[in-house]
């Protein structure tokens, strides 16, 4: 039997979800970009992924969310962040980190729903970012995910206004957010290998969210994290546990998203929620 192909980021942040599994008889592990991850499965080039939420209702096969496993937070995420150099109330447009679709939908819907603004955004690679120039040249707003919001984070001075987009949300809505969630194709949701895999992902996080210490102390360097600050953001911000309140963001997500026309009105397809135990 081929392997279960999983496709992955490489942040801090998905430690917990995938450290141990390399190695492990049946798995193929493939880092992607966030934003790459739900057209790998669709295409078939990933059996299971961690896609950006709102690609779960994108174009192409339907794809299925298997709950055994996320990547979200209840308030402050730290690691996607709006940097503007003028107040918040006042953008028109920002430029946007193309690793994610996910945050920039929700970086659009606070914006309306705070100030009555519908920005537009525009693609932006924060990797290659303005290099060769200065702080003053960089966009006037912008969108930035993942590690290097820490490891290479704007200059303060270039954008004395910012905003934590979980803590907004937490904020208007009360609920947690959820940014990425384990997935197949929807065809294959119920099939044995699809749900022991699922299986062994749900063990796999159980045990790590044991021994996240160990894991932050010997992975934290790796993503130039100081160790301090990557236990903060990994064991006191992120939730990693998919339950019933996360099942209620992801749909006010996308029903106030679908509202405004930036995701499309579908329905989250769901993935059995009781995985089928390897070997039973």
């Amino acid at each position: 039997m081929p392997p279960i192909r999983l496709a992955y980021v490489r942040y801090l942040n998905t430690k917990p979800l995938i450290e141990g599994l390399k190695g492990v008889e049946g798995i193929e592990l493939l880092p992607a970009a966030p934003s790459h991850i739900a057209e790998m499965i669709r295409r078939g080039d990933a059996d299971i992924g961690l896609p950006s939420v709102v690609d779960l209702v994108g174009e192409g096969k339907p794809l299925a969310a298997l709950p055994v496993g996320m990547i979200g937070c209840d308030g402050p995420t730290m690691t996607v962040r709006l940097y503007s150099a003028r107040p918040l109330a006042a953008i028109e447009r920002f430029h946007a980190d193309t690793e994610s679709h996910t945050s920039v939908v929700l970086c659009r819907l606070l914006l309306q729903q705070m100030f009555g603004r519908l920005p537009d955004a525009v693609d932006f690679d924060a990797r290659e970012r303005m290099a060769g120039t200065g702080p003053e040249e960089w966009p006037e707003a912008m969108l930035i995910i993942g590690d290097k919001v820490v490891t290479d984070s704007p200059p303060a001075v270039r954008y004395p206004h910012q905003l934590d987009l979980g803590e907004a949300w937490k904020s208007l809505t009360g609920l947690p957010f959820v940014y990425a969630v384990w997935a197949c194709r929807a065809d294959e949701a119920g099939s044995p290998r699809i749900q022991q895999a699922a299986a062994l992902l749900d063990r796999q996080l159980r045990h790590n969210l044991t021994r996240l210490d160990w894991l932050l102390e010997t992975r934290s360097g790796e993503h130039h994290w100081p160790a301090d600050l990557a236990r903060r953001y990994v064991v006191d911000l992120l939730r990693y546990r998919f339950g019933d309140r996360e099942r209620e963001a992801v749909g006010r997500f996308f029903t106030d998203a679908a509202a405004l026309g930036l995701v499309p009105d579908r329905a989250v397809r769901w993935a059995p929620t009781e995985p089928v135990l390897a070997g039973s």
